[in-house]
C-alpha cells in the first residue's frame, strides 16, 4: 500500500500546472465556448509547465482563459519548518500582472484584479456577461414520470396473489 510521510505541505503557487490540470480536462469537451478562470493570489513560483507554455496550448485547444489576480500586494503567514516546529514567518507576497496579463491576452480572455469579495463578485458577473450564449429553444415537451403508476399496480398484484395462494386458492399437497 501507499504509505503517506509526515511532514509539510509544499505551499507555492503552480500556475502553470493548474492551467495544464484543467485543460487536460476540457480539451476533448464538445462545448461550444470552453472556459478556464484562473484565480490566484500569488506569482508563480512551483511547478514544472511555465504559465506561458500553459496558455499557448490553452490557446490551440480553443480554450480562453480569464485570469483574476485576489488580495492585495503585501505579507502573507507561511509556514516554516524551525527546530522548534512548524513557525509561520510572514512573507512578502506580490501579484505577477504581467504574465496574468499575457495568459489572458495568450488566449482571448481578460484579466481582472479583485482586491474584495465585493469585488470578486463583480469580476464574476463580468465574466458571466462576456460567456453568456443565446440558446434558441424550438421545441418544449412536457413529459410525466408514469412509472410510478404501474410500479403501484404491480405491486397490488403480488400482493393479492400472496394473500390468494395463502387463503383462498392454498394448493394440497
Amino acid at each position: 500500500g501507499d504509505i503517506a510521510q509526515r511532514g509539510m505541505i509544499e505551499d507555492g503557487t503552480a500556475i502553470g500546472m493548474g492551467l495544464a490540470n484543467a485543460i487536460s480536462r476540457l480539451k476533448d469537451s464538445k462545448a461550444k465556448s470552453k472556459v478556464i478562470i484562473l484565480l490566484t493570489d500569488g506569482s508563480n513560483n512551483r511547478g514544472d509547465i511555465s504559465p506561458l507554455t500553459a496558455a499557448e496550448i490553452a490557446k490551440q485547444f480553443g480554450i480562453r482563459v480569464y485570469t483574476i489576480g485576489v488580495g492585495t500586494n503585501g505579507t502573507a503567514p507561511y509556514p516554516m519548518q524551525t527546530y522548534a516546529g512548524v513557525q509561520y514567518v510572514n512573507v512578502p507576497v506580490e501579484i505577477d500582472e504581467q504574465t496574468l496579463t499575457q495568459i489572458a491576452g495568450t488566449t482571448n480572455g481578460n484579466y481582472f484584479r479583485a482586491t474584495s469579495n465585493s469585488k470578486l463578485e463583480e469580476v464574476y458577473r463580468e465574466i458571466d456577461k462576456l460567456e453568456k450564449t443565446k440558446l434558441n429553444v424550438k421545441e418544449f415537451s412536457k413529459r410525466e414520470e408514469s412509472y410510478a403508476t404501474f410500479a403501484l399496480i404491480a405491486f397490488f398484484c403480488i400482493l393479492l396473489e400472496i394473500l390468494l395462494r395463502n387463503t383462498v386458492l392454498k394448493k394440497i399437497p
